[in-house]
C-alpha cells in the first residue's frame, strides 16, 4: 500500500499520523519546517510519553504527490492555496482543519475530518502532547449524495481502531461532518481570537472576569449566527450547543461551570496564539466566515473581534490583556457575566 500523505506535521497531523503508524500503515509527513523534518527523520513521530514510531518525512518544496495519492490536509487554512497547487485533481483529499476555506469548497472533496481533542506539537519537533482528550470525527460533506466514493483504507483503519493514545482520542464516523465542524467553529471563533489577543492560555480566558464576560457573550453571538443561518449543529464535548446556549442565559450557572472547566484548560493554548505574533492568523476562516454567514445582520462582537485581530496582525502589536478592553463597549446590548 502506498504511503498516506499527511501535510502539516503539527499537533493534529502528528496525532493522526501516529495512529496510522500504530496500525501498520506507511505514512509520509510533509512540512515546510526544515528542523521538524530533520527531527522526524532522526526520531520518528511521537505522542506524549508513548514510544516514537518511524515514518517518512519530506520537505514541502520537495513534495510531488502522485495522481492517486491519499492526502490528509492538516495545515492551517492560510497555507491551503500553496498546497492545493501541488495536488493533482484526481488525488483523494481529506481536510482535517478547523476553519472554513472557500478554496477547498471550490475544489471539492467528499470526506472531511474534525478534531475535538487538543494536541500541541513541540516547536520544531514531530512530538505532540494531548492536552485535552476528545474525538476525531470523519464524515461526508454531502450526505444526500447516493453514490459516495469508496472509503480510503487509512480512514477505515482509524475507524476500526476506534481509539488513538488509549482512551484519549476516540475515532468516529458520522453521517454528516458539517454539524460537528460548525460546532467546533462556534467554540474556536470565541476562544482563539480572545485568548491570542490577550496573550493568555485557554484556562485564563475563564479565570479573568473581563475575558470571561467577552468569551461568554461572543460564544452566544456565534451560536445565534449559526442558528439564524439554519445550520445544524452536532455535539462536540460534554454539551450540545443548544444546551450551552441555555447555560449562557443563566449567568450564575455559566460562572459555576467556568470554574469547573478551568482546571482542564489551564496551560493549554489555541493555535492562533502562536500565529498572531507572526502577523498571520486564521481569523478570516473563523470569525470572517461567521460574518459572511450573518450577512446584513449586525454582529457587534464578531466585527470588533475581527477588526482587533486584523489590527494586531497589521501593526504587529504584542498580545496583552488590556487589548480586550476596547471590546467591552459591545457588552451593553448583551448579557454581562462579570
Amino acid at each position: 500500500m502506498d504511503a498516506v500523505h499527511i501535510v502539516g506535521a503539527g499537533g493534529i497531523g502528528c496525532a493522526v499520523g501516529y495512529g496510522l503508524c500504530v496500525s501498520g500503515l506507511s505514512v509520509l509527513f510533509v512540512d515546510a519546517d526544515a528542523a521538524k523534518i530533520d527531527w522526524g527523520r532522526r526520531y520518528g513521530v511521537a505522542i506524549d510519553a508513548l514510544p516514537p514510531r518511524p515514518a517518512a518525512f519530506i520537505a514541502f518544496d520537495d513534495w510531488s504527490p502522485s495522481a492517486d495519492a491519499v492526502i490528509l490536509l492538516c495545515t492551517k487554512c492560510y497555507d491551503n492555496a500553496a498546497v492545493l497547487e501541488r495536488i493533482p485533481a484526481s488525488a483523494t483529499l481529506i481536510p482535517v482543519q478547523n476553519g472554513f476555506d472557500p478554496l477547498l469548497h471550490v475544489r471539492g472533496h467528499a470526506l472531511e475530518g474534525i478534531a475535538s481533542f487538543v494536541s500541541e506539537c513541540l516547536p520544531h519537533r514531530t512530538h505532540t502532547r494531548i492536552t485535552r482528550a476528545g474525538r476525531l470525527h470523519f464524515g461526508y460533506r454531502s450526505p444526500a449524495i447516493k453514490q459516495r466514493p469508496q472509503m480510503p483504507d487509512c480512514i477505515a483503519t482509524l475507524i476500526r481502531q476506534r481509539r488513538i493514545v488509549g482512551r484519549r482520542i476516540r475515532v468516529e464516523m458520522v453521517e454528516d461532518i458539517l454539524p460537528y465542524k460548525y460546532t467546533k467553529l462556534m467554540y474556536n471563533a470565541a476562544i482563539s481570537p480572545l485568548a491570542s489577543a490577550a496573550g493568555i492560555d485557554n484556562g485564563q480566558l475563564l479565570r479573568f472576569p473581563r475575558a470571561r464576560a467577552l468569551f461568554f457573550n461572543l460564544l452566544r453571538e456565534n451560536h445565534a449566527i449559526l442558528e439564524r443561518a439554519d445550520i445544524t449543529l452536532g455535539k462536540v464535548g460534554p454539551f450540545h450547543p443548544s444546551t450551552v446556549a441555555a447555560i449562557l442565559r443563566r449567568p450564575w450557572l455559566a460562572h459555576s461551570l467556568a470554574w469547573a472547566f478551568y482546571p482542564s484548560l489551564r496551560g493549554t493554548y489555541c493555535s492562533m496564539s502562536g500565529d498572531l505574533p507572526a502577523g498571520r492568523t486564521e481569523i478570516d476562516y473563523y470569525n470572517g466566515h461567521l460574518l459572511e454567514l450573518a450577512g446584513d445582520t449586525p454582529c457587534l462582537l464578531n466585527r470588533r473581534v475581527y477588526d482587533l485581530v486584523k489590527r494586531i496582525e497589521r501593526e504587529r502589536l504584542a498580545p496583552r490583556l488590556d487589548l480586550l478592553d476596547q471590546l467591552n463597549g459591545e457588552l451593553s446590548p448583551l448579557v454581562a457575566f462579570i
